[in-house]
């Protein structure tokens, strides 16, 4: 029997895992974890698996923004419909509904300062629902996903003695 919350940490950490080593990280037969993936995934509970990628150590241009919106939710369905026509642009990769002063968080990449702003001034802002948004431009990552972006710096002075 495979224990679904440790395989779902497991391939959290890490979606390149062989079911080979995930069975013996489960101490199952590889069939029972092969099983158990597939059914997770027709479960919806598995919904993909992504390659995380420091874009800044590439020559690929890219810049990413989190924008905070708020909406007149709808009667009936609240702010499901709105969210559903902002994640349907190409150009945002993640809206979550939250609580505090904005309802949604949009998450979105361009090639541009420029497009980011074109795409919230022709597409996001004239949505019927939206009230008012707020840009922010990410500069650096640190963390993303759990996992340490960047290196800490180490002091590669040699001590002196006297």
């Amino acid at each position: 029997m495979v224990n679904r919350d440790e395989l779902l940490r497991t391939i959290d950490k890490n979606s390149r895992i062989g079911v080979e080593e995930l069975a013996v990280i489960l101490a199952a037969p590889e069939i029972e974890v092969a099983n158990e993936l597939r059914a997770l995934e027709d479960e919806g509970i598995i919904c993909g698996y992504h390659t995380m990628i420091d874009w800044s150590k590439t020559n690929i241009e890219k810049v990413m923004a989190l924008i905070e919106v708020k909406v007149t939710p709808q009667r009936g369905i609240g702010f499901d419909s709105i969210a559903e026509r902002i994640y349907k642009y190409p150009e945002v990769t993640s809206v979550y509904l939250m609580s505090g002063g904005f309802d949604l968080m949009v998450m979105l990449e361009g090639k541009s300062l420029k497009e980011v702003a074109t795409f919230v001034t022709n597409k996001l802002s004239p949505l019927d629902t939206v009230l008012s948004c707020s840009t922010h431009f990410i500069l650096q990552k640190y963390k993303e996903h759990g996992t340490i972006l960047t290196k800490k710096y180490e002091d590669t002075r040699e001590i002196v003695t006297p």
